[in-house]
């Protein structure tokens, strides 16, 4: 691996989920950020919603449409999501956590490694 500064790899990692995002969900975040802390690396994505499930999520049996159509189809790309994970960090991936907030269209990502990365850095 070459000699990357975390916050080189953060950006990295950022650029990859936004190009993820766009190619196969349709649309790419507004704002991201991750952050990669000891043997995780978290990724926050802001503005994640279409129109139209902006419009769905108003209602409560919408928002839980979203939240498990979002899901099933991160479940379908985890395969991919990894491989690029993997790619930029040289890290295994354990395992993948997600959630979205139909309320603030924002979704959290969290990679949980198999071994403490942030360490790499120091």
């Amino acid at each position: 691996m070459e000699n990357k500064t975390k916050g080189q790899v953060e950006s990295q990692i950022c650029e990859a989920i936004i190009k993820f995002e766009k190619e196969y969900m349709g649309r790419g975040p507004t704002e991201t950020k991750t952050y990669i802390l000891r043997d995780m690396i978290f990724v926050r994505l802001k503005g994640v919603l279409t129109p139209a499930e902006e419009q769905l999520s108003k209602k409560a049996e919408g928002a839980d449409m979203i939240k498990r159509t979002r899901l099933l189809l991160l479940e379908t790309a985890r395969p991919l999501l990894e491989k690029v994970i993997h790619e930029i960090s040289g890290c295994k991936i354990k395992s993948l956590h997600t959630d979205i907030s139909t309320k603030t269209g924002e979704r959290i990502l969290v990679f949980s490694l198999d071994r403490n990365y942030e360490e790499e850095f120091l």
